[in-house]
């Protein structure tokens, strides 16, 4: 792990501090320059280890510490309880973690071979982090009414994860639709013959 030294201007978000002898990931931040007295940055960090979420406050231009990580490619394998099964694509090795090292938004997409990246403090897995697009399948939807093309409507329809996500109404069980992992918005449908020529080329 490197520690480097860096001020509030380099905030962003999933920036890793090493705070109060703790690892902490920049959730939200908020430069703040009141009329009167000096600017300050108001930051929520989560703890890396524990999941738990602290309201922080920073002087502008205050030095930190920040830590480089290493990180890793898994593919998502299986949930058992509060475990979550994960396997390196390149050694094969498995590694699990508990459920408060992982974020809601990432869990949400948790799909058997997902792919996703792991972030490590020395061994220790500290973060997953998912493609910031996704592949998912529609397992339910209410069908679209024919013909109703309006522009702009959308009906809720579920991802193989369980997550519900709003899409267009001509989208269809079984359906293949590209989303953004971020907001979980709906991008477009994937024709599925592209999806199996690219698999075919794996």
């Amino acid at each position: 792990m490197g520690i480097h030294m860096a001020s509030t201007s380099d905030f962003r978000n999933g920036l890793i501090l090493n705070h109060k002898s703790s690892l902490w990931k920049i959730v939200e931040f908020l430069h703040v320059k009141p009329g009167k007295g000096p600017a300050f940055v108001r930051t929520k960090l989560k703890n890396v280890k524990t999941g738990q979420i602290v309201d922080e406050t920073f002087r502008a231009g205050q030095k930190v510490e920040t830590v480089r990580i290493e990180s890793k490619d898994y593919n998502y394998l299986y949930q058992d309880s509060d475990l979550y099964y994960f396997m390196d694509s390149e050694t094969y090795e498995q590694i699990s973690l508990n459920s408060n090292q992982i974020d809601q938004n990432v869990k949400d997409f948790l799909i058997e071979n997902v792919s996703t990246t792991i972030v490590f403090d020395k061994n220790d897995p500290i973060e997953v982090r998912l493609p910031s697009h996704l592949n998912v399948e529609i397992i339910k939807t209410d069908p679209g009414e024919k013909g109703n093309t309006a522009q702009g409507g959308t009906k809720p329809a579920t991802i193989s994860s369980g997550l519900s996500i709003n899409v267009p109404l001509f989208i269809q069980e079984g359906d293949v639709v590209r989303v953004d992992t971020r907001d979980k918005r709906y991008l477009e449908r994937v024709n599925k013959w592209d999806l199996n020529l690219k698999l075919t080329k794996l």
